[in-house]
């Protein structure tokens, strides 16, 4: 083991506020520290984390290798089973060969056509929200414009009627709470709860498109075979909470946190502003990589792995973290400056290998489509008061950003 690792405090809210200062600590005394509350291996290097993303000798599970008995696990309590069931069978938790079967399949009804043909429904939508939000003289940009445009978009994408939509953003929330580190078992109730209701709710719907087929998401998804291969129903519904998950969390929090950095660095919002068709692409580039809305991805170490000298054997589980690899100075010229145009930006907030995120090119057109409708419709938007973060690590966002329009 290597010099003891600077303060990581996930559960300190000083530390939610701003790792990113322990991040700079972490890089500096080296690249790999045991971090014994949650029995892990952090990473905080940017070489290190995109090449572990890309080997093989570790694994989002361990399940398509081992039983948890020879991986020295414990499996998850019984009680746990409804959430575990649902999120196990997501291609963003699996290895191949099934997640190379999975990805395949969706990939075919997923296309970038099928993304594309989405713009101008985004942009409406988008534009909509930004004039509704305008017309009040402001509002929290949280719930009235980051949350409702990636929601209604994969919700459109699958093809899930209006009247149902309300009920997906608190399915998603509560599930997504089993991802923070050490979820408490009030989380866990609550996740299992929502993966319950969801899972009955989408099996519903599968059954519908089955007998009347649209040219939503779930029909092409029940269409889809190749080599006589097709989803079995729970792999469906396991994808359709996945995407709908991945879909807006990232974008939801890229929104809010990008805008609070624009705020906190008026002359890039001034530069922005300016030349907004010149500079949105960087932007949204820019503002994934300086404020992270996935803070960390874990990994099992499938077979030993070695890192600076240390070994990690294997039955470790490696915690990569993101936002510290997204301000590696080794990569990124003054990393703690929000810079809209900076042209060379490998960020990794979309993950690297074969779980690269399915939807960023969806994910890159909604956060245009909301950055370019707030500088045409609210040139003067402000912020209204000092928002709150939420009392979370992984996924890193805001409870609300209220904003005024003069």
């Amino acid at each position: 083991m290597d010099v003891p690792a600077p303060p990581f405090a996930p559960w300190s809210p000083e530390f939610i506020a701003d790792p990113y200062p322990a991040y700079a600590q972490l890089r500096a005394a080296g690249r790999v520290h045991y971090f014994e509350p949650t029995d892990q291996w952090l990473i905080p290097h940017h070489a290190d984390v995109s090449a572990l993303l890309r080997d093989r000798r570790l694994g989002r599970t361990y399940l398509h290798r081992f039983t948890h008995e020879e991986f020295g696990r414990q499996a998850p309590p019984p009680e746990h089973e409804p959430f575990h069931v649902l999120n196990d069978n997501g291609m963003l938790d699996l290895e191949a060969p099934t997640h190379t079967r999975i990805r395949r399949l969706v990939s075919k009804a997923f296309t970038p056509r099928t993304v594309e043909q989405l713009r101008p429904y985004v942009e409406e939508l988008a534009d909509r929200l930004v004039r509704d939000l305008v017309a009040d003289g402001g509002g929290d940009l949280a719930a009235r414009v980051a949350e409702p445009l990636p929601v209604a978009v994969i919700a459109q994408m699958l093809g899930i009627p209006e009247a149902d939509r309300d009920q997906l953003r608190p399915w998603s929330a509560d599930i997504c709470g089993m991802y923070e580190l050490n979820p408490s078992e009030e989380t866990a109730g609550r996740a299992v709860r929502a993966s319950l209701e969801f899972s009955a709710y989408l099996r519903e719907l599968i059954a519908v498109r089955r007998e009347k087929p649209g040219d939503d998401l779930i029909s092409g998804l029940i269409a889809a075979h190749e080599d006589g291969e097709s989803l079995s129903e729970q792999e469906m519904i396991s994808t359709c909470v996945l995407l709908l998950n991945a879909g807006h969390e990232a974008t939801v929090n890229a929104t809010v946190n990008g805008w609070y950095a624009l705020f906190r660095n008026p002359a890039q919002l001034a530069a922005l502003r300016a030349d907004p068709g010149g500079l949105i692409p960087t932007a949204v580039e820019e503002l994934m990589r300086y404020d992270t809305p996935l803070q960390l991805f874990e990994r099992w170490v499938l077979d030993d792995i070695e890192v600076d000298g240390t070994v990690i054997p294997r039955g470790s589980e490696v915690a990569l973290l993101f936002g510290s690899a997204n301000h590696d100075p080794a990569v990124f010229t003054a990393p703690a400056e929000l810079d809209l145009a900076r042209a060379e930006n490998p960020h990794i907030s979309f993950s690297a290998g074969i779980h690269y995120c399915i939807g960023a090119p969806l994910a890159r057109i909604e956060l245009a489509a909301s950055l370019g409708a707030l500088l045409r419709r609210a040139p003067g938007l402000s912020l209204a008061s000092e928002p709150e973060r939420r009392p979370n690590f992984v996924i890193r966002g805001l409870r609300e950003l209220l904003v005024r329009v003069p």
